[in-house]
């Protein structure tokens, strides 16, 4: 502090002012703009002297962290300097800008490192543009990873767009650089891209390149984590059952290296899988055990991802108080650590509650919130299954153009992306607008088209919901027969399922089909459960 002291001391223009004469900002670009009119050395000296208070008064430079391209990954280390990191890296920045630089060169790199990795545990969105300005100080397989980082970063953000080309750029430079580890890493970071734009092809087969590599080099952990990611492809483009060994093997190696984090994140992914297929009691029982995993790790971003698909299983077992209480818990975990893909899902699934409890314009606002923010992030399999939604929406509210133009467009993102599963619970839903528009064969045929996707990736839940409201539409067409064998199919795969809750909705629907075509209930009604009457064949 002496020496801060006696270098004020010296600069005569610099001496505290009188109180008449000095200045209060009241605005950042004034208060910048008044900075500039300091002579560049000056200035350089000025930041290299608060680079070196605000060191002092933390206990000193913090260590040199192992080299990013290094073998491995070290815990990190926190230092008392952290909390002022950002600030610092822009001292030693401005410092080393003069003729005579008044700063350590090292101090500049550190300082932007520990300030994108601080960020990114406490959620804040400058780790990208740390990670970005640190590429720009580095060469070879240094910069490779830090570009990596910046592109991981970018892709958590929602910034798809710019990740891609970022992590493109990496993945040239690890090539170049002849390191099997930093391929791996990155390649495995592009298939979450691809992934996420639904680009399964080639997310599958940068998976396998980087599966290949790890099992190469001897990287368990790493081998790991892209047969977690693999699988997730595997499930979408509807192998089910190989998904769910491909994931439970990753589940395992995790436990046994002791990795808390990624088998609470497997477990999560395995829940979301039983989810799917119906198996509603074991989803929930293993959202659980992600959850306090999540909470034990304190890993915040798949916190919300878990309140978030704990949410819909709540709204697909009947529900629905318990549900939008959920999600907005989730909404306020996934703003919080800045998850802009996972919160246009959680927007949509409340506007979905909202849309079952009567409250249509306020499910119209979210929806379309949802969408666009969907598109902000170019989410593809988020904006397509919205405006799928959103498209029954309109229908119901008589905005016919509007839903008709929406469907099409959502058709064309599942087709265009190979959202397999997507395309077939679209068709379902359209199905129940032409037939609410008493348009009945193309009801029946889009049911049709919709059952064969449903079987093709083993999606029961919806091929049992979507039998029975083909048996709904069969019956208001006069087909008692073959409407009686589809609601007996139907019904039975939903009874398996254990939703009773959806059972007792699609009864209702049949019951209002066979008032409309003057006929007699089919069957006898049974009781499921605690859901209430349903149809018996």
């Amino acid at each position: 502090m002496r020496r801060m002291k006696a270098a004020f001391d010296s600069l005569p223009s610099l001496r505290p002012p009188s109180a008449e004469s000095a200045y209060l900002f009241r605005h950042a670009l004034l208060r910048d703009a008044a900075y500039q009119l300091q002579l560049p050395g000056d200035r350089a000296r000025l930041h290299g002297l608060a680079l070196e208070a605000i060191e002092a008064l933390a206990g000193g430079r913090p260590p040199e962290p192992a080299p990013l391209d290094a073998e491995g990954t070290s815990p990190f280390a926190p230092h008392a300097t952290d909390a002022f990191a950002l600030a610092l890296a822009g001292h030693a920045r401005i410092a080393l800008r003069a003729e005579t630089p008044r700063a350590p060169a090292a101090a500049l790199p550190l300082y932007l490192r520990r300030a994108a990795e601080v960020s990114e545990r406490e959620f804040r969105p400058e780790a990208e543009q740390c990670w970005m300005e640190l590429a720009e100080l580095c060469a070879g397989l240094r910069r490779a990873a830090s570009l990596r980082m910046a592109g991981e970063a970018a892709w958590r953000r929602g910034r798809v767009r710019v990740a891609e080309g970022v992590l493109d750029e990496a993945l040239a430079m690890a090539c170049a650089g002849g390191d099997g580890r930093s391929v791996s890493r990155t390649k495995g970071a592009l298939a979450s891209v691809y992934l996420q734009t639904g680009r399964y092809e080639r997310a599958e087969r940068m998976l396998e390149q980087a599966i290949a590599g790890c099992r190469e080099l001897g990287d368990v952990r790493g081998e790991a984590t892209w047969l977690g990611s693999l699988s997730l492809v595997q499930n979408q483009t509807g192998r089910v059952e190989i998904a769910e060994r491909t994931l439970e093997r990753a589940i395992d190696i995790h436990r046994e290296a002791g990795d808390r984090r990624r088998e609470g994140i497997g477990l999560m992914n395995l829940a979301g899988f039983c989810q799917e297929t119906g198996r509603f009691e074991e989803s929930e029982r293993l959202y659980d055990r992600a959850l306090g995993i999540h909470r034990q790790v304190g890993n915040r971003r798949s916190e919300g991802s878990a309140l978030t698909g704990l949410a819909v299983l709540y709204h697909k077992t009947g529900r629905d108080d318990l549900a939008e209480r959920m999600n907005e818990q989730a909404l306020g975990v996934l703003r919080e650590v800045g998850n802009r893909t996972t919160e246009a899902a959680v927007l949509g699934n409340l506007a979905q509650i909202h849309h079952a409890l009567g409250r249509v314009e306020r499910a119209v606002r979210l929806f379309e919130k949802a969408l666009s923010v969907s598109r902000e992030v170019d989410d593809r399999r988020s904006e397509g299954i919205t405006l799928g939604n959103l498209a029954c929406v309109y229908f119901r509210t008589g905005r016919f153009e509007q839903a008709e133009r929406a469907f099409e467009e959502a058709l064309g993102i599942c087709r265009q992306t190979g959202l397999v599963r997507e395309e077939g619970g679209l068709l379902g839903n359209r199905a129940e607008v032409y037939r609410d528009s008493g348009r009945l064969e193309q009801a029946r045929e889009a049911y049709a088209r919709a059952l064969d996707i449903h079987r093709a990736v083993r999606n029961r839940h919806s091929e049992g919901a979507h039998l029975c409201d083909l048996a709904s539409l069969l019956q208001i067409m006069g087909k008692t027969s073959e409407a009686s064998v589809r609601w007996s199919e139907g019904r039975a795969i939903l009874r398996n399922l254990g939703d009773t809750e959806e059972l007792r909705r699609k009864s209702e629907d049949m019951r209002a089909a066979c008032a409309k075509a003057g006929v007699s209930a089919i069957g006898e009604e049974l009781h499921v459960g605690d859901g209430g009457p349903v149809m018996g064949a």
